[in-house]
This record gives C-alpha cells, structure tokens and sequence, in this order.
C-alpha cells in the first residue's frame, strides 16, 4: 500500500516583513499560529501518514512541535527554500511514494484540495495547486532592484497561457528527489519544486483552485489573511 508524506515548510526568513512580527509562521492569526492553520488543515484531509516540519532554528523548533500533526519528523531548513526541501527530502522513509510541499506562509489550503491533489498526483505524478493569472503581464528587458522605477522596451504576454504558482505541489517521491538532486548537481536556482521537475521534462498538472491561497509575504498580507478567514468561517452553513 503507498505511503504518503507530507513537507511543512516553516524556515523562510521573512525578511520582507520588515519587523513588523518576529517570525511570521508563529505570528497570530485568527487565535492561532500561522503554521498552525496549515497542519490543521493537512490533518483533517487525512492525506499523509507521515510529516516532515523544516524549522529554522531550536527556538522556532519547540514551537512548532506543538501544532505539528504526528508522526512528525524535525528538520532544519538551509539558507534558500530549495535547500530546505532538499534536507527534507534525504529525511523521507523508504516506504513513501508520494510527497506533498507545502510552504506554511500559505495559510488558507483546504482539506478538500488536499484530497483532490493526491488524487491528482496517484494517476499523474506530478501536480501542483494554482490559479489563472487575470492581470496584464509585462515582460521588460532588465531587471531593477525593488523601488526603483523601470523604463525600457516591454512585451505583453498572453495570459491566457499564464498560471500562478501555489502550494502544495505534490509528486511521486521517485520524481521529486530526481529532480531535486539534478538541480543540486548543476548548481540550479530554482523558485518551486515543479521547476525542478521542469527540467527533467517531466509535464505538470496544474489543479485550478478557486478559491484565495495567498502567501504572507509583507505585514499586510496578514490583516488579508485573517480578513479572507473570518469570511470563509462566515459562509459555513452551521456558522
């Protein structure tokens, strides 16, 4: 029978939160800790029978270990997300075949898109939850640091190409240490685990998901956060 582990991402330094909280996976949030939100969630769906929490220091570690579903595996993270999943990756059990990636700044992931993504991933090995893009996308030639205003010569894409990224994304344990150790190998950079199987050529299913799975990046993400689950519990049927 096929195991399945799921990936809690919790070492991201959250430097663009400029302060303004110490560690926004443990900043409150509608009572409860962000990372809280995310393990609740992936413990209601049922979908993984074994857990790996990447922390980012001792501290953080404790913390975390009181809302962490079980059985539960620490690691700590590496200085870039990729290195973080590649040390939770090497501390997977033998017997898993299916592996979940969830960065926990994405607080709002449901149950039942837990469901529908290991579904997903048993018939097509690799899928990873997402969202039109409905905004005008530009492309520009050079690249500028943040705040600095750019002006040169620009290329409308066609957006009805366009997907954003999300997580989970989930692959066959086979695929994703595959492609993990390739990018590791050839010294990569890479900003999601499916770029990494990208490069073997492996195709990715994307799971249209129609509902708000924004990460908190800035502090102002999280007064949206909270707002977003104050309503989602107010459109329950027995709210």
């Amino acid at each position: 029978m096929s195991r399945t582990a799921a990936i809690l991402l919790a070492a991201g330094q959250g430097r663009r939160m400029q302060a303004t909280v110490a560690d926004k996976i443990l900043a409150p949030l509608a009572g409860r800790p962000v990372f809280a939100h995310s393990a609740a969630a992936f413990a209601a769906s049922g979908v993984a029978d074994f857990y790996v929490v990447v922390y980012r220091d001792a501290r953080q570690s404790l913390e975390l270990s009181c809302y962490a579903p079980t059985p539960a595996l620490f690691v700590q993270g590496g200085r870039e997300r990729q290195d973080s999943v590649a040390n939770a990756l090497a501390g997977l059990p033998d017997d898993v075949d299916f592996v979940f990636i969830h960065d926990c700044a994405r607080p709002l992931i449901r149950p039942e898109q837990l469901v529908a993504l290991l579904k997903a991933v048993r018939r097509d090995g690799a899928v990873v939850l997402a969202h039109r893009v409905t905004d005008t996308v530009k492309q520009v030639a050079r690249a500028r640091r943040r705040g600095v205003p750019v002006r040169g010569r620009a290329a409308t894409l066609d957006r009805s190409r366009l997907w954003a990224m999300e997580t989970p994304q989930v692959f066959t344990r086979d695929l994703v240490t595959r492609a993990y150790a390739r990018v590791q190998r050839r010294g990569l950079r890479i900003t999601d685990d499916a770029q990494a199987v990208e490069q073997l050529g492996h195709p990715v299913t994307f799971l249209e998901n129609p509902h708000p799975n924004p990460k908190l990046t800035t502090a102002a993400d999280l007064a949206l956060v909270e707002f977003l689950l104050s309503r989602a519990g107010a459109l329950k049927p027995d709210a």
